[in-house]
């Protein structure tokens, strides 16, 4: 098999190969390994390689395992790999290595994935670029000017550029479809308690965060949850498990579906046009394809972004320093972590209990009025973002920001920050004014490369579904690839 017909393969049409005997699971490996020192470079979307360990899993494979043989990049937060560091993107948490497998590790290790390498992450996650201090930019294979997106960034640009078909991703604020929709690639959220984030963890982010993986098909995303779905002792959330499986919905037709659709920016500011028209495009190919769509109001709004899930972060990065304090055995110091990062600490421990408390019980609003649309609507259609991707380093803080947060962060004085953290969440918020609602009610949903821009720049659009209905987004996108494939739009590298 040369390259260029490895590129043509998705995960599971590789792992039929390797079951026909067409070609071994080592001779993926290498040819993924040829292709990552080609381009990693000049991407940095690994940032630790485990090509020994890949090549050991390759010679194990059996064959009849789903994804025999198929190489494949885990994302460095979230999911521990035994005997192998997880730093977080961070030089903090440089020096730990996992003792133990997640669950959902445990899973991939029997569905004949082999593990490359770790992909890159911004630290902690905390951002929807990829642009960490401590390992650098990952850039995005379709221009490498431009951001590929985050928090998981490195696996969508690992998967963009034909390193591997499928890596995991992980979303608490829409981290699995921004770079989806950056790179070109399919990436469906799942619902809260589709699956164990066990057994380290019973929840991240209150329940926002929820582990999945970016693709170039819907079918391998649909086979990757088909095969970690499910639930541990002691799952803190449970969602009803699917009448049949993922992989099957996928070639199911949806039925006329009806969807409501909007490019209202959340925030009020401005949409990029090429957004609002990927979003035209959509609208078009749906009723071409016998949806009834139409145009609504946004069931939310500016409020449940800038104060409700703002005040989730602030604390659960507070939390952060305390769990960081324990690794290191002392208090954590600026110089351990980004600045922003560490600002953002200082400010989670300026407030109260009670006014994390009254945010979090705004969530069950933000749910019912989700509920309420979807009484009506089977999906709700917007961009993924508001903006096509942009020049690595458009959202860093300021050279005046990060004078600031130095300054702030030296004293030690929190309270300084909270005027100052509105103008950062509001650049930030600006970019993904739709993503995190879904993280916050628990919806799936899923980003579809769907449109490209004159000069060859993806833009996702998203569909979000009633709770505990990936049946219905994953009929829709097969539906969806099947009249406007995009699996031949590849970047050139």
């Amino acid at each position: 098999m040369t390259f260029a017909e490895y590129r043509q393969h998705d995960a599971i049409a590789l792992a039929e190969r390797v079951r026909q005997k067409e070609i071994t699971p080592l001779e993926l490996v290498e040819m993924a390994i040829q292709r990552a020192e080609a381009v990693n470079p000049q991407l940095n979307a690994i940032i630790h390689k485990m090509y020994d360990q890949a090549k050991a899993m390759a010679q194990q494979v059996n064959p009849a395992a789903p994804f025999a043989g198929v190489p494949f990049l885990v994302k460095d937060i979230g999911l521990h790999i035994q005997g192998e560091p997880l730093t977080r993107g961070s030089k903090a948490w440089q020096k730990y290595v996992s003792t133990e497998d997640s669950l959902i590790i445990s899973k991939l290790r029997k569905s004949g994935l082999c593990f490359l390498g770790r992909s890159n992450s911004p630290e902690w996650g905390l951002t929807p670029y990829t642009e960490p201090a401590h390992y650098g930019p990952t850039r995005n294979p379709w221009h490498t000017d431009k951001t590929p997106g985050g928090s998981s960034g490195g696996s969508a640009a690992g998967v963009a550029a034909g390193i591997v078909p499928i890596a995991t991703a992980s979303d608490g604020g829409g981290s699995i479809r921004i770079p989806a929709a950056n790179c070109g690639l399919f990436g469906l959220k799942p619902s809260r308690g589709r699956i164990s984030l066990g057994p380290q963890t019973g929840e991240w982010w209150n329940g926002a965060v929820a582990e999945g993986c970016v693709s170039r098909s819907v079918r391998d995303s649909a086979l990757f949850l088909d095969w970690i779905q499910g639930n541990a002792p002691g799952e803190l959330y449970r969602t009803e498990p699917p009448a049949r499986s993922y992989l099957q919905e996928v070639q199911t037709a949806p039925g006329a579906l009806k969807i409501g659709f909007s490019t209202q920016h959340t925030l009020g500011h401005e949409m990029d046009p090429e957004c609002i028209e990927a979003v035209a495009h959509t609208a078009r190919l749906l009723e071409s394809l016998g949806h009834q769509v139409e145009e609504v109001k946004l069931p939310y709004a500016k409020e449940d972004l800038t104060e409700v899930f703002l005040m989730m972060v602030l604390g659960e990065v507070a939390a952060d320093f305390a769990e960081l304090a324990a690794h290191l055995g002392r208090k954590p110091r600026p110089s351990d972590t980004e600045g922003t990062t560490y600002a953002l600490g200082l400010l989670g421990k300026t407030f109260r209990a009670g006014d994390f408390a009254r945010q979090k019980r705004r969530w069950n609003d933000i749910a019912r009025r989700q509920g309420v649309f979807h009484q009506q609507y089977d999906l709700l259609l917007t961009p993924t973002l508001s903006m096509k991707p942009f020049d690595i380093g458009t959202l860093q803080p300021t050279a005046a920001e990060k004078s600031f947060f130095r300054f702030v962060n030296t004293l030690g004085w929190g309270s300084l920050l909270k005027a100052a953290i509105q103008p950062l969440a509001d650049k930030t918020f600006s970019y993904i004014p739709y993503t995190p609602i879904a993280n916050m009610t628990g919806q799936p949903s899923m980003s579809v490369p769907l449109y490209w821009t004159p000069d060859q720049l993806p833009v996702g659009l998203m569909f979000t579904a009633a709770l505990g209905r990936e049946d219905v987004l994953f009929r829709l996108a097969g539906q969806l690839e099947q009249a406007q494939p995009w699996f031949e739009k590849m970047p050139i590298m």
